[in-house]
């Protein structure tokens, strides 16, 4: 009888572990990170070494910039399955954006072991984007003196131009633009648009005009044309914003953001407060003191201690 009430006992356990996995990896592939976590860690301290749930928490670490945490579920993962390629490159990124997070002596002490493992993880899949570009950005950002070097940046840009002429296009572009050669960087993004013709090519492109070269009229209409080849609901607040911070278009904005707010869903990452402060934001501009009050007002009703908005919210009151 014991041995009966023993094994239901161990089923139930079991079950229930697989079932806190399960869901765990439901929530995380939903990206409700918040959910996944608890749920994750819970099964991690029955199953330790389930390398499956140790990734999805190095994950779950990473995207909370928890680099710490990251670096040590990626290290083990490393060590574990030494010959893995994503691993490899998890483990160096990880790396690489703690270096980014501590001061410069101390982030010295990371660059032999970022180089490694990035590196580790190109020679184990040649083919691995994610990876060539980590090391595109990582020699172009790093000083000569501790191994930074314009010519292997260029020469992992065209290594990944022969793997992905797309994201080849646009790590040539970005060292352009590092460069401050913003005739070069817009060539080979548009080169980059040409080819993929994806929402990213287009963001890549709006972005460069609009944060780089200060053309937020041709940042606006890249992305009127990325929104009409590709309908993301994203892109006509990206336009208002434009709108809002640069004092263009103002009418244009407006129309974009409020069509954001008509076509709001669960699946727009952005909180509604955020296109209300835009709609302030061009009131505003208009001068028109009683519509941006009212907006602003509203993104502090969703949240209220927006900070933009609290600071906003007295500006236009001092109209």
């Amino acid at each position: 009888m014991r041995q009966v009430i023993f094994v239901i006992l161990l089923v139930t356990v079991i079950a229930s572990g697989q079932s806190s996995f399960e869901k765990g990896e439901k929530f995380y592939n939903q990206e409700k990170f918040s959910q996944a976590k608890p749920l994750l860690e819970s099964f991690f301290k029955q199953n330790p070494t389930h390398s499956k749930t140790k990734e999805y928490l190095g994950d779950i670490a990473a995207y909370y910039k928890d680099w710490d945490a990251a670096m040590t579920y990626y290290k083990d993962l490393v060590e574990e399955n030494p010959n893995n390629a994503d691993f490899n490159f998890k483990y160096g990124g990880s790396l690489g954006m703690k270096a980014k997070s501590i001061n410069k002596m101390r982030a010295i002490t990371y660059i032999s072991d970022i180089k490694t493992y990035l590196g580790r993880a190109t020679e184990l899949n040649p083919r691995h984007i994610e990876a060539h570009w980590a090391m595109v950005e990582l020699y172009m950002q790093l000083p000569a003196i501790f191994g930074g070097s314009e010519k292997m940046s260029l020469k992992c840009a065209n290594q990944l131009l022969k793997i992905s002429p797309v994201d080849g296009h646009l790590a040539l572009g970005y060292i352009a633009e590092y460069n401050n050669n913003p005739n070069e960087a817009e060539k080979h993004y548009k080169k980059a648009i040409s080819i993929g013709d994806s929402p990213h090519t287009y963001e890549k492109l709006a972005n460069f005009y609009e944060t780089k070269t200060n053309q937020p009229k041709k940042a606006i209409e890249t992305r009127e044309i990325s929104l009409e080849k590709h309908k993301r609901n994203n892109l006509n607040y990206q336009i208002g914003k434009v709108s809002a911070i640069y004092n263009v278009e103002l009418q244009k904005g407006l129309t974009y953001l409020k069509i954001f707010l008509e076509n709001y869903s669960g699946k727009d990452i952005l909180p509604k407060e955020w296109a209300y402060y835009r709609i302030a934001q061009i009131y505003k501009h208009l001068g028109e003191k009683e519509e941006a009050e009212s907006w602003i007002n509203k993104a502090l009703s969703l949240k209220s201690d927006f900070k933009e908005a609290k600071e906003e919210k007295k500006m236009i009151r001092s109209l």
